[in-house]
C-alpha cells in the first residue's frame, strides 16, 4: 500500500473546503435543532444554547446595514 504525498497547499485547500461545507450545513439548520445537536456531550442544555444562538443572530441582524429602499423611479 503506497501513500500519496499531497502538497501542503492542496491539503489546506481540501481542509478549507470540508470546513466550509460543514459550516454551511450547520448554518442551514433551524436554531433549535442546532442547539440540540450542540448540547450533546455538553455541560450546557439545549435551551441555554438556543438562547445564546438567538442572541447572536439578533446581534448579527443589528450589525448588518439596512437595505436601501427601492426607488419608485426605477
Amino acid at each position: 500500500m503506497s501513500a500519496a504525498v499531497i502538497p501542503r497547499e492542496q491539503a489546506f485547500a481540501d481542509a478549507r473546503r470540508i470546513l466550509d461545507h460543514a459550516r454551511a450545513r450547520r448554518d442551514a439548520l433551524p436554531i433549535r435543532q442546532a442547539a440540540e445537536q450542540a448540547a450533546v456531550n455538553s455541560f450546557r442544555t439545549a435551551d441555554e444554547i438556543e438562547l445564546h444562538l438567538r442572541r447572536l443572530h439578533r446581534i448579527v441582524r443589528q450589525q448588518q446595514p439596512a437595505a436601501a429602499p427601492i426607488s419608485a423611479a426605477a
